[in-house]
């Protein structure tokens, strides 16, 4: 059971989280299932995010919460993964390639990448 309450600002409804966009609830969905996989601890992941938004919170800017979210998903990742910004950025421009490659309605796969290997 993921404890809501550890995850301070969370857009929620009846004690549910809610989403305006379908890759907020993908970012939300992803953190989850890594956390369930055991990639890392609720714990760790409530202190990464808990330390993107108080980046936020000092810089009065507004941005959305699950932009935070997706940045400290993306940050813990790369640190259990040992997984470099470039790498990110490299493996983003695979998936968008792959996706400009693959017919509508069809599954969206990385060996779609023309320049996949």
């Amino acid at each position: 059971m993921i404890d809501l309450d550890k995850l301070r600002g969370i857009p929620q409804a009846e004690g549910e989280p809610v989403f305006a966009e379908p890759w907020e609830a993908q970012a939300f969905a992803m953190a989850v299932s890594l956390n369930k996989q055991g990639m890392f601890t609720w714990n760790e992941w409530a202190d990464t995010l808990s330390a993107k938004l108080a980046v936020e919170d000092a810089n009065k800017s507004g941005a959305d919460y699950y932009m935070h979210w997706l940045a400290a998903l993306e940050e813990i990742v790369a640190v259990k993964c040992n997984v470099t910004p470039q790498d990110q950025e490299d493996r983003k421009d695979q998936w968008l390639r792959a996706a400009a490659a693959t017919p509508h309605g069809q599954t969206i796969l990385l060996k779609n990448d023309p320049q996949a290997c």
